[in-house]
């Protein structure tokens, strides 16, 4: 650990390892034509594409944790570059599925080949991808996206 993050806080070092990655995702990705949060948005619909769903930009939202705002201007860059389909959802017109194009799923797959290989290099000061220190890091970064975030809250408490 460096001097400068020896007595750093737990939300200065989030911060500053979510920007690591961010930094390092655009620098793979770029080479692709692709951001880091174009990448974030492809890598999820591919991987619910596997799962068989055809997902709404509403639920990519929730699974990328990017705003629904954020997804549909994110959704038609894509569109536009060929990547990605919207279309209407047959069971809610107001809604829209995205799905890959074939040019979308192989520029995917091989920006995922590119960040796994950034991942392994991350993660190998903890053992690699499927060591235990690994594993619990990874638990204990779920327990953290779990825990619900209130910005307001404090203030509530206070005025109570």
């Amino acid at each position: 650990m460096s001097s400068a993050t020896e007595r750093a806080t737990a939300g200065f070092l989030v911060w500053r390892l979510s920007m690591k990655w961010r930094v390092a995702v655009d620098r793979a990705v770029g080479p692709l034509g692709l951001t880091h949060a174009q990448y974030a948005l492809l890598a999820s619909l591919y991987g619910m594409r596997r799962s068989g769903m055809r997902p709404s930009q509403r639920a990519l939202a929730d699974q990328t944790g990017l705003e629904p705002l954020y997804v549909s201007k994110l959704a038609r860059a894509l569109e536009a570059g060929g990547l990605v389909a919207r279309t209407r959802d047959p069971d809610d017109p107001r809604a829209m599925q995205l799905s890959l194009t074939e040019q979308g799923a192989d520029v995917t797959g091989r920006a995922i080949t590119l960040v796994q290989g950034l991942l392994d290099q991350l993660l190998e000061p903890l053992g690699g991808q499927g060591s235990p220190r690994t594993r619990q890091f990874t638990r204990e970064l779920a327990i953290l996206l779990d825990a619900p975030l209130d910005p307001h809250a404090e203030n509530e408490k206070e005025q109570s």
